[in-house]
């Protein structure tokens, strides 16, 4: 989080929170390695146990779109489009693209 590294979120920043559960965050989890340089949003997600709403914030999601589009898009992560992780992945991206929209 930027808290931890002495930079917080500006007065305009919006914080949007969002539940993810089940096999989209499982599907998410396993991508949040990627996330590594992302002021620790990699451990937030690892952490997370969807029981409650997270709050993320504009650079959270261009991070976890960028990562989830690159994992979408890489046939030797999901060969099969019908594998239930990637729909799973692929619903989770459209939710969270759709919320994204907020921030603009």
């Amino acid at each position: 989080m930027k808290e931890q590294f002495g930079m917080k979120p500006g007065s305009k920043d919006i914080k949007l929170e969002i539940l993810i559960s089940g096999k989209e965050l499982s599907e998410l989890k396993r991508h949040s390695w990627q996330m590594v340089e992302a002021f620790s949003l990699d451990r937030r997600i690892e952490k997370y146990q969807g029981k409650r709403p997270i709050g993320l914030y504009s650079w959270d999601f261009d991070c976890i779109l960028a990562v989830m589009k690159n994992a979408l898009n890489d046939p030797t992560e999901y060969p099969e489009k019908n594998d239930s992780g990637y729909k799973a992945l692929k619903t989770l991206f459209g939710q969270l693209q759709k919320e994204y929209r907020k921030f603009n």
